[in-house]
C-alpha cells in the first residue's frame, strides 16, 4: 500500500472510506495529482515517483493550522 497526502481547501466534501478517481497533471519536470472533482491536490512528484493507480481510498481527513489534509491509500 502507498499513501499520499493531498491539500484540501474546504472540509465536508469527502468522507473516510470514499473511493475517488485520481487525475495526473504534468509540469515541465514533475507530476501532480488531483483528487476526484478537484477536491484536493498533491505535492509534485518526480518521474520515478509517479502513481500507477487511477483511484484511491480516503484513509484520513485532518485539520491542521495550515489547512485540511487528506491521506489517500493506493493499492501499489
Amino acid at each position: 500500500m502507498r499513501e499520499i497526502e493531498f491539500k484540501m481547501e474546504r472540509t465536508g466534501l469527502l468522507n473516510e472510506g470514499d473511493v475517488l478517481k485520481i487525475t495526473e497533471g504534468k509540469l515541465p519536470n514533475s507530476y501532480y495529482y488531483t483528487l476526484g472533482d478537484a477536491f484536493a491536490m498533491s505535492a509534485n512528484f518526480a518521474y520515478h515517483e509517479r502513481l500507477v493507480s487511477t483511484e484511491g481510498v480516503v484513509k484520513e481527513i485532518k485539520e491542521t493550522p495550515k489547512g485540511f489534509f487528506v491521506t489517500v491509500e493506493f493499492d501499489e
